[in-house]
């Protein structure tokens, strides 16, 4: 009985015009929540099949065309989101640069305050499979071998890129203290950074014997080499990468 009150006391209230004026609204913000969700699904697709051109043909043979065809999506899907073949790729690069920030940060909150944890687990978080994997890996060398002449990358990747090596300098910063080391700062960080991105480079133009495990065991050497006291080779063997 109370069931069938509030049935109709819910009947006669939207039979109002204020209850039908509710209706509309609400129906009005669900449809647009709507296709709000679905134009980020599909940008999303797009830079996804963005990604695998780059990854199977490269930079200068990446057309509009091309991710159309892969994300199963019309060519006019593709104009719709992007208007030129350009601005598919900065936001490709975008996404990529976004995504690769997020992953470092993850790792370096997870660490917590602890210098040694913290450059174990972002020295880590450089060969995870989601990050550090052939088809992604081919992207960047794409945007890599593009980035000389347009300044539109460099910016992009830029504040990016500083902001990561910032945080290696103040991490060697503290090591150095707590070790007694007699390093320079910065200079070792820089270091270590240019060497994690030729770890990457080997990985991405396949030599032979290079995976992600012996590039992150490669690391791990250095580490033990540069930093002995908070490193051991056993430790640092023992950071897993997923």
């Amino acid at each position: 009985m109370a069931g069938k009150m509030r049935s109709t006391a819910a009947t006669m209230k939207t039979a109002t015009p204020e209850g039908q004026a509710l209706i509309m609204e609400q129906s009005g913000e669900s449809e647009k929540r709507g296709r709000k969700a679905s134009k980020e699904v599909r940008r999303h697709q797009l830079i996804e099949a963005t990604i695998d051109s780059l990854a199977k043909r490269g930079y200068s043979e990446t057309t509009m065309a091309d991710v159309a065809d892969g994300a199963g999506l019309s060519r006019g899907i593709v104009n719709f989101h992007f208007e030129s073949k350009e601005k598919l790729l900065v936001a490709t690069l975008k996404h990529m640069a976004d995504e690769y920030s997020a992953h470092w940060r993850a790792a370096y909150q997870k660490a917590g305050d602890d210098p040694t944890r913290q450059l174990a687990l972002l020295v880590a978080a450089d060969f995870d499979r989601s990050i550090c994997n052939k088809r992604k890996l081919a992207a960047w060398c794409a945007f890599w071998g593009e980035a000389k002449s347009r300044p539109t990358y460099q910016a992009l990747c830029g504040a990016r890129d500083e902001a990561y090596q910032n945080v290696f300098v103040e991490i060697c910063a503290r090591l150095k203290i707590d070790g007694g080391y007699d390093y320079a700062a910065y200079e070792t960080a820089v270091g270590l950074c240019a060497m994690l991105e030729g770890l990457w480079l080997r990985l991405m133009m396949g030599t032979e014997g290079v995976t992600r495990e012996s590039a992150h065991a490669v690391a791990c050497e250095y580490l033990a080499s540069v930093f002995p006291k908070q490193f051991s080779r056993e430790r640092s063997a023992a950071t897993q990468i997923t």
